[in-house]
């Protein structure tokens, strides 16, 4: 691995000072408007780090710019900064993901780390099966307290943390912030435990809202209920202390907030990320089975690809493993040319973080010596890639994108990794065992010595393929229950 390489490996979290917030009278002046608002804003977060200091809570957390030849791109758009910069920020939650029970007297913001820096409690969702390979991701970027949960991960990071989550992350679907979780037994408990959290902080009446509701094994009857009283807590809250409240948009809000509801506890976070995090901005020819590109790169982790090897996929589609094996190797942030929630809320600094993400783009190498290759059979597949490729700022010699057969590929290099999505369930109308022991033939006479990956919901793939697994993952492509096949060719050690 070169020098450059290594230097990008790793990504730490360097802990930054937050201005305190300068003192008041015991009976300040009453004032009106957007002072009014930032005075409101200051003291409720200076008599919450007062309380959690005094009183410690338990918590168990369960085209502008261009750079190199390879790869050019265009920052978001940007705001202006009100003052220093956010704090905390909550969850959007995957419906499929089981809370730990976490038990809280009283509603939690942040946990004091020393006197000025606030850690947050984080979680990020992630599709099933990528637990693991998420952790083992967010220790390597540095973050402390990692902990895998089902469908997804718990840590702690302070706000200059959050926000290289966002732009970092290959594998989370959203990078969320608990602000607030208490028992409920009915839904008016849920309209306290909204009104009780410090909303200002984030967004008010400058600002357009969506919330939206989760459960399992709630007894509440009515969800969209459960909804409505956690929309009126928060929109009641900013009303008595800004006289107005914001705005509901649920196509394109400023601020997302959700709610949370297990058998006996609620829990409100407020979304860091915006859209999904695997909206990378680069997508937009989709082939027929497409993989969303935070499970392409975690098949490629799971995989146990080195981005120094050669690496095909024989049923490439538009390109989605290949684009995200692209960016891993060239080191280029997923988030890079993508906006975020947070540049949305108050206080955001904008210019602190346009100081990260150049920091981002210093590191991204200028080219690759790795071969990427893809091929498929369908012409117009290979033409959805390719223009993936181009709105990933890939230049053509970065991947060789090929019309042909897998059955007739042939290995570019001595070893390496296949890794594939190929046809199966519902891109096939009917299974092809001939086509399956043709393309097996092709693997064991070609291949030896390379690892082959193969997602697929078809759990007798082996079988048709006369291979043993050394291997196999089960991983979620949306809601279909697949598995991840690795199987090792040793040259000499198959019969056709």
């Amino acid at each position: 691995m070169s020098e450059q390489d290594s230097k990008r490996a790793t990504l730490s979290i360097k802990k930054r000072t937050v201005a305190s917030p300068s003192a008041r009278d015991d009976k300040p002046r009453l004032r009106a408007g957007a002072r009014g608002r930032q005075v409101a804003q200051l003291k409720l977060a200076k008599d919450k780090v007062k309380r959690a200091v005094e009183t410690p809570t338990e918590v168990v957390a369960s085209k502008d710019e261009q750079f190199t030849s390879t790869y050019t791109a265009a920052p978001p758009k940007t705001r202006s900064p009100r003052s220093s910069g956010p704090k905390a920020l909550p969850q959007v939650r995957d419906t499929r993901h089981t809370e730990e029970k976490i038990f809280v007297p009283q509603t939690t913001l942040f946990v004091p780390h020393g006197n000025d820096i606030e850690y947050f409690h984080v979680f990020a969702p992630c599709p099933m099966g990528l637990e693991e390979a998420l952790a083992a991701e967010l220790n390597a970027l540095g973050y402390d307290g990692v902990s895998a949960t089902r469908a997804g991960c718990h840590f702690m990071a302070d706000w200059s943390g959050i926000q290289r989550a966002n732009l970092y992350s290959r594998l989370a679907t959203r990078i969320l912030v608990r602000l607030g979780q208490a028992p409920v037994q009915r839904e008016d408990d849920i309209l306290e435990l909204a009104r009780s959290v410090t909303w200002e902080r984030w967004f008010g009446a400058e600002h357009t809202l969506r919330v939206d509701t989760s459960a399992v094994k709630s007894p509440m009857q009515s969800l969209q209920y459960c909804n409505l009283r956690a929309k009126d807590g928060i929109c009641d809250r900013l009303r008595e202390l800004e006289g107005e409240r914001p705005s509901i948009d649920t196509v394109r809000p400023d601020a997302r907030v959700h709610l949370f509801l297990s058998h006996d506890t609620a829990t409100l976070y407020l979304d860091t990320s915006g859209e999904s995090l695997f909206k990378r901005g680069w997508r937009l020819d989709k082939g027929d089975a497409p993989l969303r590109e935070n499970l392409a790169a975690g098949i490629l982790a799971l995989a146990g690809w080195d981005p120094e090897a050669a690496l095909l996929d024989p049923f490439c589609g538009s390109g989605t493993i290949l684009i995200e094996a692209a960016w891993i190797a060239l080191g280029v942030p997923p988030g890079i040319t993508r906006p975020f929630g947070f540049e949305r809320l108050r206080d955001h600094d904008a210019s602190r973080w346009e100081d990260v993400k150049d920091e981002a783009r210093s590191r991204i190498l200028p080219e690759l010596e790795t071969p990427l290759i893809g091929i498929d059979a369908d012409p117009l597949a290979i033409e959805a890639a390719q223009r993936n490729a181009e709105r990933a700022y890939l230049t053509e010699d970065t991947i060789r994108f090929e019309l042909g057969d897998a059955r007739d590929a042939t290995a570019p290099a001595p070893t390496g990794w296949i890794v594939t999505n190929p046809p199966y369930g519902e891109r096939l109308d009917e299974e092809d065992l001939e086509f399956w022991r043709e393309w097996a033939t092709n693997l064991k006479r070609e291949f030896a010595g390379w690892q082959v990956n193969i997602i697929t919901s078809d759990l007798d793939l082996p079988k048709h393929l006369r291979l043993k697994a050394n291997r196999r993952t089960p991983v979620f492509n949306g809601a279909l229950d697949c598995r991840l096949f690795n199987f090792e060719l040793v040259a000499a050690s198959y019969r056709d």
